[in-house]
């Protein structure tokens, strides 16, 4: 039989040593009470705990306590001063429990922390990354599979059939990833002919060849200015598409005609004077200086135009209109002694402002308004444009003249799908460039020997005026909608920037490259009126903003740079008022 083993001598309790009993003792013993008792906790004293429950190895499971079976008291410890305390001993030493020595401690982690073999399964059963990329996999991945659906969601529509049918209803397939990047689509065909036809059917607003909403340059070598020299108060000026209401004398003075009114500026004293006022129930539709300059003449409403000398004041005379002119004169250009009127009626008149019979031939060539008139420098040729869309070239030098005489135009242009008003000859060669309006917004150079069309400008808005350098091989356009901008053109421009139109629904290609300059927002209002200046440099504009502004657009390239900041222009800054 084993034997139970014994404590050490080392761990031995003090009550162990055999003390012979007296009878006092004896009695003193047998006096106390085995049974514990039930003694309020003293909390005030740390030393005496409070009594905690009986080892879970003496509990039977009847619930009563029964002594050990090692026969030893279990009352307390004996000591010579008495009773030293009561102790709660077991039956058997503590064991700790086998470690094996090869396994690593498990650190201590945070609950959403997950342990080391959870994140090696979940790695394991990842595809290695944590982006969806563009490969397929040959397994099909867990959350995919029939056996896990059927798995996560045991329901009567779980079963592989009915996964199977839905992955053919969706087009699905159930070993490919539901997300995956793939090659792009094709690309739209880039064809030039589809590219035109759309460009022509986009609004003018969204087309990419819009003007920006500030001054940019095309040419690095010359920069120019964004902003006026000078503005002019204009009330009253007339919004009216057709009408020519600025023109600019060789002496150096500014017609404008403001409503029924009609005032004069002098560019070298800053002098306003006011000329005078159309009759009662009319308007000023046209005014335009002779070629001295020391004339202006002034188209009515009613057709009539009157003769103004600019260095007195006083009115010469009033040309009645003709029975066949018909409406208002919206247009007026002069050579030498003949001014030359155009109507709302389509007809074209020369007067001869030196004889009592001013009439001397008239033009019939167009089916609407005249509203663009313009005589080349040595008054060879005379171009008209009208509201028909139309632009006519005419032989100025005619042979015999009189009031039934009856010219024909020497060529004639329809490539313009909007009425043309912008006409401008070129001062160093045989060029006149037209601009149409607003479903046209095109500036189309011509040949005016042959009858040719060199170039086509795109300017994406309606061209109101046209004005080529002097010594420059460049041009200068206005526009209403949808820019109300003025831009520079280089000529000729570059190759496969403009060219000719070969067809109806051929177009030209983008003139972005040909632009020297815009100058966006250059009014509030569409940009109607316009006229150069004797030299050349400043172009002056008027809107129905009510405003006039004058812009330095070309430099002399005789004047150098440290004497033209010296110089004083006869243009300065500053605003004052036309009235």
């Amino acid at each position: 039989m084993a034997s139970n083993p014994k404590t050490p001598s080392r761990f031995r309790s003090r009550s162990d040593a055999k003390t012979p009993l007296t009878p006092s003792l004896i009695s003193s013993f047998n006096a106390i009470s085995l049974s514990p008792r039930k003694h309020p906790a003293d909390l005030s004293n740390p030393f005496l705990a409070r009594s905690r429950p009986a080892s879970p190895v003496k509990r039977a499971t009847t619930g009563t306590a029964f002594p050990s079976s090692s026969g030893v008291t279990h009352g307390g410890v004996i000591r010579k001063g008495g009773i030293e305390s009561r102790l709660d001993v077991v039956s058997h030493d503590y064991h700790p429990p086998k470690v094996n020595q090869n396994a690593r401690p498990e650190l201590k982690r945070s609950r959403s922390t997950p342990s080391t073999r959870e994140r090696t399964l979940s790695h394991s059963s990842s595809h290695g990354d944590r982006f969806i990329t563009t490969r397929e996999d040959d397994v099909a991945p867990a959350s995919l599979s029939s056996t896990a659906t059927a798995n996560l969601a045991p329901t009567a529509t779980s079963s592989p059939g009915h996964t199977a049918r839905l992955a053919n209803a969706t087009g699905v397939p159930l070993n490919r990833r539901v997300l995956a990047y793939h090659e792009p689509p094709p690309a739209s065909s880039n064809a030039a002919f589809l590219t035109t036809q759309r460009n022509l059917a986009r609004p003018l607003y969204s087309r990419a060849d819009l003007p920006s909403s500030n001054g940019t340059w095309k040419d690095k070598s010359r920069k120019v200015p964004t902003t006026p020299e000078r503005v002019l108060d204009a009330p009253g000026m007339v919004d009216d598409f057709y009408l020519n209401l600025v023109s600019w004398s060789a002496l150096n003075t500014v017609g404008v005609a403001l409503g029924e009114s009609t005032y004069l500026w002098s560019a070298d004293s800053g002098v306003v004077s006011h000329l005078g006022d159309a009759p009662q129930g009319t308007y000023v539709a046209s005014v335009d200086f002779s070629n001295d300059g020391a004339y202006l003449g002034i188209g009515l409403g009613t057709g009539a135009i009157e003769l103004w000398d600019a260095g007195t004041g006083q009115r010469l005379r009033t040309m009645q209109p003709s029975d066949d002119a018909g409406g208002q004169c919206a247009s007026l250009a002069w050579h030498a002694h003949v001014l030359t009127s155009g109507h709302s009626s389509g007809t074209i008149h020369h007067h001869d402002v030196r004889v009592p019979r001013h009439l001397v031939a008239t033009l019939e060539g167009h089916a609407g308004e005249v509203c663009g008139l313009r005589w080349s420098s040595g008054g060879e040729v005379l171009a008209s444009g009208g509201n028909d869309n139309v632009v006519n070239l005419w032989d100025g030098r005619g042979g015999d003249v009189g009031a039934t005489t009856r010219g024909a135009p020497k060529w004639t242009k329809r490539n313009h799908t909007a009425a043309v008003k912008a006409l401008a000859f070129a001062p160093w060669a045989p060029l006149l460039a037209s601009g149409g309006g607003t479903s046209d917004t095109c500036i189309h150079v011509w040949n005016i020997t042959t009858g040719a069309r060199l170039h086509t400008y795109q300017t994406g808005a309606q061209v109101t005026g046209v004005h080529w350098a002097r010594d420059r091989k460049e041009l200068v356009s206005t526009h209403g909608f949808p820019g109300n901008a003025l831009a520079g053109w280089a000529y000729p421009p570059p190759s496969g920037s403009s060219g000719p139109r070969t067809g109806a629904g051929a177009a030209a290609g983008s003139s972005s490259s040909a632009k020297i300059f815009e100058i966006r927002d250059a009014h509030d209002a569409r940009v109607l009126f316009s006229a150069l200046s004797p030299n050349g440099e400043v172009l002056v504009t008027g809107a129905g903003d009510e405003n006039l502004k004058f812009w330095r657009i070309w430099e002399a390239k005789e004047v150098k740079k440290k004497s033209k900041a010296k110089q004083e222009t006869s243009v300065g800054r500053g605003i004052l008022s036309i009235r």
